[in-house]
């Protein structure tokens, strides 16, 4: 049993603050929740936009949260906010083609993901009386939903909006992807569980998407062998 588990069930002892935390089931994602499962009481968040990958993201999901380092966080709340009325048909995160192997990040970003998700999460929040609400960003993202000033001022609408105080927090903002596998690794992550891919094939990663060429090399950078199942083997 763990310190912090001993203080949940511990009924001297003060409960855990509560922290909602968006959850995708990717690696940094995995890290993050387990993370913050180190000192809150962890509510997962996933909200489905409607983009190609999520029927087996959703199954990672679930796959990543029957092991044992999440059995204090709580069940994941699932929140819908469709985007197909703001991406086209022919839109490759609605189509299921994604970018090629070795294209720059610029090429996957999604116009107002962040404000999307964390809207839908910031009003679930503050129905719960939760006022931490953690996501994923490392550092070099270069998108500006993914930015400080982003953040604050995002946290700083929703606070007043909702009339509950949401502080947005990036606790992995200052590392790499290398970094985030080598503390995953140290606080137990199931890291093969974890699904990195925009094009996935029946729970295998397509291996020919730019997610999957980050994820063959943050493994490599981090000198951390996990098995991950490819439908093509990634480009050398």
């Amino acid at each position: 049993m763990t310190p912090e588990t001993a203080r949940s069930s511990d009924p001297r002892r003060a409960p855990l603050p509560d922290t909602a935390v968006l959850f995708c089931a990717g690696l940094d994602s995995a890290v993050l929740l387990a993370l913050e499962a180190q000192t809150a009481k962890v509510h997962p968040i996933y909200v489905s936009t409607g983009l190609a990958w999520e029927t087996e993201e959703l199954a990672a999901v679930d796959r990543l949260l029957m092991d044992a380092v999440y059995r204090d966080v709580a069940a994941v709340t699932r929140l819908t906010f469709p985007v197909g009325d703001l991406y086209a048909p022919t839109h490759w995160a609605i189509r299921g083609e994604p970018p090629a192997f070795d294209t720059p990040d610029e090429d996957v970003y999604l116009v107002g993901r962040n404000i999307t998700l964390l809207s839908k999460a910031g009003i679930h929040c503050a129905q719960r009386s939760i006022s931490r609400l953690a996501l994923g960003p490392l550092a070099g993202n270069p998108f500006p939903d993914a930015t400080p000033a982003f953040f604050t001022a995002m946290s700083a609408a929703l606070s007043t909006g909702l009339s509950h105080r949401i502080d947005i927090v990036a606790p992995l903002s200052t590392l790499h992807k290398r970094d985030v596998i080598r503390r995953g690794v140290e606080l137990g992550v199931p890291l093969a569980l974890t699904l990195s891919c925009m094009n996935p094939d029946g729970g295998r990663h397509c291996g020919r998407c730019s997610k999957c060429r980050e994820r063959r090399d943050a493994f490599n950078g981090a000198g951390v062998d996990v098995p991950t199942a490819y439908a093509t083997a990634p480009i050398r």
